[in-house]
């Protein structure tokens, strides 16, 4: 795409011009530079996305098709994004910093998930019951229509194909969103849907600001459903706009503050480390799932500590686009400052740091934070409460089971937890006390465990509704009971 040129939405097939009158500058956060500008959109860009959306629906050139002929479109799609994943994972690179190399969640993920939907496509079944001899009853999944899909900046090519694989490989029509830092990958894939014969109007993409694009599709009521990803604050948006205008249907997922519960009894300790440093400076902590809370039996903090802080001297720090980076920039100047302040904060609030909590590499112009290890966190301080999005890590020590459950549940939040025991026992113990998903670690993790099926539901903060494998695809799917009285 030429740099001077400003994006606009994909509509019907075809990039257009945005109806709005304000645009924002896309900004390499490895040096700080404009890398070109997109539209801020409107709400007209979005009136039309949905219309065409709408109308490919209820034609049924996608939703009425044969699942033979969904699962080879969308087996096409994969197998673009596979070709071109390179190029994407640049786009992301370039836009929000998530380096090239890092293998997880990238371009070929994304192309290997939708492989994955597209051979799920035709395995949803309906139900029939058991009725009297006079009647038949029985129960379709139907798709729900128009989706809109809301998606945040961290993972930019995978995180938009979460949500618009399953959504199409249920006959939806998407319209998608994509972060205003990191649109480009979205519009690409828009464009790959095409060559790989999606029909026109299948797949829209608007690109804009939350408070224009994001809200008018949330309040749209042309929509049927809304699937978001991002910050519990705008979640609970989400739902509001859902009761304000047609009860559309909400897939959230929202805010984590993960604990890693680690007992003395673990594994080796340096692999327990290995793994927690690893989790901390994938993409540079802007993992919601990420394990941010480090809750530690206390006759083995000191070790553990020791073991975590030797592993941050392995990172690469540097330019996302460089295939030798492995820790590259905060996305933006603004997470940046964010992240900033929860450090001064754990300062403020009494927390003890173990190492990183400096801004560095200042004369690139770039976003980069050292990752930072606060120790002696009270729970109820802001950086153990709060989603920091960002590399820092809090260190909580705990004496004996009961405390570490209350500890773990004792943020407002319901993604995600580790624990670290060999004590099997032990772990269904502390599984059955958290609310959340829970990882049990009897040995370090070295395999890919159930893959693109393992589906999860978040609880409290953390969202609503099940995504993730074909109970995720459920989700995009509406339960259509037929009745039929005979003699």
């Amino acid at each position: 795409m030429d740099a001077e040129q400003v994006l606009g939405p994909f509509i019907d097939g075809l990039m257009r011009e945005s109806t709005g009158d304000s645009e924002i500058d896309i900004i390499n956060p490895s040096n700080g530079q404009r890398v070109l500008s997109a539209t801020a959109g409107s709400e007209a860009d979005v009136d039309r996305a949905v219309s065409s959306s709408r109308f490919a629906f209820e034609d049924g050139r996608w939703s009425d098709s044969p699942p033979s002929f969904r699962k080879r479109v969308l087996h096409r799609i994969a197998d673009l994004i596979a070709s071109e994943a390179d190029a994407l994972d640049a786009l992301d690179a370039a836009e929000m910093g998530k380096p090239v190399g890092e293998p997880v969640c990238n371009a070929t993920t994304a192309a290997s998930l939708m492989h994955f939907y597209a051979e799920a496509s035709d395995k949803v079944m309906g139900d029939v019951y058991v009725s009297d001899k006079h009647s038949l009853v029985a129960q379709r999944r139907v798709p729900r229509g128009v989706v809109a899909a809301v998606v945040p900046w961290n993972f930019p090519t995978y995180v938009a194909v979460l949500k618009i694989a399953p959504a199409l490989a249920a006959g939806n029509c998407v319209v998608l969103k994509p972060s205003e830092l990191s649109p480009r990958s979205a519009l690409r894939l828009a464009d790959i849907a095409m060559r790989a014969e999606l029909p026109p109007g299948v797949l829209n993409v608007v690109p804009g600001l939350g408070t224009t694009v994001g809200s008018a599709l949330g309040l749209h009521r042309g929509v049927d459903m809304l699937t978001f990803t991002g910050s519990t604050g705008v979640g609970k948006l989400m739902l509001q706009y859902a009761g304000q205008s047609n009860l559309k249907v909400v897939l959230a997922e929202c805010g984590g503050k993960s604990p890693h519960i680690v007992f003395s009894d673990s594994i080796d300790l340096a692999a327990v480390a290995q793994a927690i440093a690893r989790m901390l400076v994938l993409n540079q902590g802007q993992v919601c799932s990420l394990g941010s809370r480090l809750l530690v039996e206390r006759s083995c903090e000191e070790e553990l500590l020791a073991h975590l802080t030797a592993q941050f001297s392995n990172i690469v720090m540097g330019d996302a686009l460089n295939p030798s980076t492995t820790f590259g920039p905060l996305s933006s100047e603004k997470q940046c400052k964010r992240v900033m302040r929860y450090i001064e904060l754990g300062h403020s609030d009494g927390a003890q740091l173990v190492s990183g909590g400096r801004r560095v590499l200042c004369e690139t112009g770039g976003y980069f934070i050292e990752p930072t290890v606060f120790r002696a966190v009270p729970p109820t301080a802001k950086i153990a409460q709060e989603e920091i999005f960002g590399p820092v890590l809090s260190v909580l020590p705990f004496d004996d089971e009961t405390e570490a459950v209350r500890i773990a549940n004792g943020t407002p939040f319901g993604l995600a937890a580790y624990v670290w025991t060999k004590d099997l026992s032990r772990g269904m113990r502390m599984a059955r006390g958290i609310r959340s998903s829970v990882r049990i670690n009897a040995t370090a993790p070295n395999g890919e465990g159930a893959g693109f099926a393992a589906s999860y539901e978040p609880t409290g903060q953390s969202g609503v509704g099940c995504e993730g494998g074909v109970a995720g695809m459920e989700s995009y799917l509406r339960r259509q009971r037929i009745w039929l009285n005979h003699g």
